[in-house]
């Protein structure tokens, strides 16, 4: 059965990368720009598709990767999958959607497959912002192809370090509102006596020494994305402001009566459990949801077996410049068996402490240990312990009513030794607090020096 030559001219003038597959995966027509893609290769007309874009000699499914014309074969339906594709650049990640054409008989005959390369990630350490090709990489950055396109809030989940801010910005270049600012509140840093002026901006003479009107970062955020980190600072006085903002896309200056609307998207980032932060009402839900539209769990360093090797190289481009390092397989074996729980950031840090330790132009395995032994989590950086204060443990759950009463009973210096012990900000303890709401607890209760 051959195509129709109407369907193979329809292809040519498409300027995506196209291709006609039969249901043996063999390539029946290419357009101009897939054959540019794959030129090196000669021609592609004849030889099966997962030959060509992954040198592969069985089909995807059978090679560990999901094949959409099998998925579409099973289904009957248009499907869509993220590929690690080689190119004349190397590997590079490619969005495939892929719908199938009724044959004579009424089952599938043949099947379009259409490519689009993801520019916000790549496989090489230049390639791009989001490096990576872990099994764990490569399902976090399919949920972000999927939705950046789309008008959804997003909400960002993962550990101090694994790179939110970068995939929040992944998520806005690839959205149709690129061509417009992403704006960022960090919400950890902003006094709550200023978070309402900051987002939503103030007028002159709202409070004492608002000499001048000024924008808000929602209103400079305007057109494009809204980007609100760490969104489980936020307190539960503006969390009511912005749940408005996000249910009607209107807001009010401090000091101002006029309504003023904003067209943004919403992307937020935490590192908290806001769901068991909800069951502790100190987040509300209805806001929970309204963020949580399409929610994106970021993996750890540590589950992510491989991409170190890719993100050494270049981590060292971006904190060496213009030095140019390489790194011997025993120094890199040294950072791979290491845990990471500041994950990027982390290895970031350590990276950058080790070019300082080196003179030369390669890395080795006793620059690396120095750099580590140098480290604050190393042990010989820390005090003896018969000389160092006692700490409680900071907390890697969200805090209990009962672990901060137990925290109170235990401590005696100032409130803001309090909050670092537990992990939390000064402003945090105080609500929680106020919020607890028993004898000896109040915030007078603890000195504030």
């Amino acid at each position: 059965m051959h195509p129709l030559p109407e369907l193979t001219a329809f292809l040519e003038g498409l300027p995506e990368p196209h291709i006609l597959l039969d249901t043996q995966y063999r390539i029946l027509a290419a357009n101009a720009a897939y054959r540019r893609q794959f030129s090196a290769q000669g021609s592609v007309v004849g030889r099966t598709c997962h030959e060509v874009s992954h040198h592969f000699a069985v089909p995807c499914d059978q090679a560990g990767e999901s094949c959409p014309l099998a998925q579409s074969l099973h289904s009957g339906q248009r499907e869509r999958v993220l590929h690690l594709h080689h190119t004349p650049r190397g590997e590079a990640y490619v969005n495939i959607e892929l719908s199938p054409l009724p044959g004579p008989q009424g089952g599938p005959g043949f099947f379009v497959e259409k490519m689009e390369s993801l520019r916000m990630a790549g496989a090489q350490p230049e390639a791009a912002a989001l490096i990576g090709r872990s099994g764990a990489f490569q399902r976090m950055l399919a949920l972000v192809a999927r939705v950046a396109p789309s008008s959804a809030n997003v909400l960002l989940l993962g550990e101090s370090g694994t790179g939110k801010e970068l995939v929040a910005r992944a998520v806005h270049e690839a959205s149709n509102r690129a061509g417009h600012a992403l704006v960022a509140v960090d919400c950890a840093s902003l006094p709550e006596t200023l978070f309402e002026s900051e987002l939503f901006g103030h007028e002159r003479g709202a409070f004492t020494g608002a000499t001048h009107a000024r924008d808000g970062l929602v209103e400079a955020a305007n057109g494009g994305t809204l980007l609100i980190d760490e969104v489980g600072d936020i307190p539960l006085a503006m969390q009511v402001k912005l749940l408005r903002l996000l249910e009607t896309g209107t807001y009010r200056r401090v000091g101002s009566t006029e309504l003023r609307h904003a067209d943004i998207r919403v992307v937020s980032a935490t590192h908290r459990d806001l769901a068991a932060m909800v069951d502790e009402r100190r987040f509300r839900e209805d806001l929970y949801y309204r963020l949580s539209t399409f929610p994106i769990a970021l993996p750890p360093l540590r589950e992510r077996t491989g991409d170190i090797a890719l993100l050494v190289p270049a981590l060292l481009a971006r904190v060496a410049a213009p030095r140019q390092f390489s790194v011997s397989p025993a120094a890199l074996a040294l950072l791979e068996r290491q845990p990471f729980p500041g994950n990027v950031r982390e290895l970031r840090n350590l990276l950058e402490r080790t070019t300082l330790l080196c003179d030369g132009n390669c890395i080795e395995i006793e620059h690396v240990q120095l750099a580590l032994d140098t480290g604050l989590r190393s042990p010989k950086a820390l005090a003896p312990a018969d000389c160092a204060p006692a700490r409680m443990p900071v907390p890697t759950q969200p805090l209990h009513d009962n672990a901060l009463r137990q925290a109170l009973a235990r401590h005696h210096g100032s409130r803001a030794e309090l909050a670092s012990q537990l992990g939390i900000s000064e402003r945090s303890l105080y609500r929680r607090l106020r919020e607890l709401k028993t004898p000896g607890a109040s915030p007078s209760a603890i000195g504030s020096s």
